[in-house]
């Protein structure tokens, strides 16, 4: 890698990350995306948690030996080091498949280190684990979906579905919901997301449920009028042993979201969101009474121009 590619990357860098940092700052944001593939030649996710840095790096055919390849990213490590003001020893370092986020590959494991941080977003707290998963366990793309869920929760039976680490249901217990309901497949994500209202003190097992199901199964169980908001993210594709049938979103959207609707109250609201780029809404297929795109309106400033995912607010 010459000098001029990597004082290339330094320049990008430096211009995004003084940009985002002034903006972090105000919106009072200590987790957040610097870069994301902006150069071809540096195809680097790059995330701040707090005093940390998390560096995926998308695999791709570099043509290195594996000597040249290390060489390179100690240089890049060097100069993100040296523009976001981070040791390398507080950066962690991924590779992901370029379409991996939030498929079915979250659930693999990469490493077993088990090393947790505690992060805050809008005074909450998360735990995030930047070295044994290919996701962080905090989907920092959806912060504002957050807020608005937050803001919609007082005192409403909240359901999140295909819950993940429960920073949906987390916002919608600091909202004062009167009850939240959190569903997964993975029983790790589901002690994750125990553990996440723990160390905010959400410790009623009243309210807060924990729920190891198929979310597709598990709809046909509930009684209609039994949620007033809901949060759906599912992943694009799982195919999943421990479910009875697979999951496409493109093809299982609609029964998804009208098994859901059945279980919600008139004029209840159901925050759906989906990673599959090519994504098409059937609306038509959907019954319900008012349908819109959120998803410009729900983009961090840190996902500007690199948002991969779709945000829709169904009422019924």
């Amino acid at each position: 890698m010459s000098d001029a590619k990597l004082e290339m990357f330094r320049n990008r860098l430096n211009k995004v990350f003084k940009h985002k940092a002034k903006t972090a700052k105000r919106q009072q944001v200590s987790c957040y995306r610097i870069y994301d593939h902006d150069l071809p030649e540096f195809p680097l996710c790059i995330e701040l948690y707090e005093e940390n840095i998390y560096v995926a790096e998308y695999l791709r055919k570099h043509g290195m030996e594996e000597e040249a390849h290390d060489g390179w990213l100690q240089s890049c490590l060097q100069v993100i080091s040296e523009v976001v003001a981070v040791p390398v020893s507080k950066m962690y370092i991924r590779q992901r498949k370029r379409m991996s986020h939030r498929e079915e590959d979250q659930y693999e494991k990469v490493s077993t280190q088990q090393e947790y941080i505690t992060v805050l977003e809008n005074g909450l707290k998360f735990q995030v684990n930047l070295t044994d998963y290919l996701d962080t366990g905090l989907f920092l793309d959806h912060r504002i979906t957050r807020q608005m869920v937050r803001e919609m929760a007082v005192d409403k039976r909240v359901l999140n579905l295909f819950c993940y680490t429960g920073s949906f249901s987390v916002y919608a217990a600091a909202a004062g919901a009167k009850t939240v309901t959190s569903v997964d497949l993975s029983k790790t994500y589901l002690a994750w997301a125990e553990d996440n209202f723990v160390i905010n003190h959400f410790k009623d097992k009243n309210r807060y449920h924990f729920i190891h199901a198929d979310v597709k199964q598990y709809l046909k169980t509930l009684q209609p009028g039994s949620f007033d908001l809901v949060i759906m993210d599912p992943p694009t594709f799982s195919n999943s042993k421990r479910m009875k049938d697979f999951l496409d979103i493109q093809r299982d959207h609609a029964e998804l979201i009208n098994d859901t609707l059945q279980a919600m109250v008139t004029g209840g609201t159901l925050f759906f969101s989906t990673n599959f780029t090519k994504f098409v809404l059937d609306s038509g297929a959907i019954h319900a009474s008012e349908i819109k795109d959120i998803t410009k309106a729900t983009t961090p400033f840190d996902f500007e121009g690199k948002l991969k995912r779709w945000c829709y607010r169904i009422v019924k």
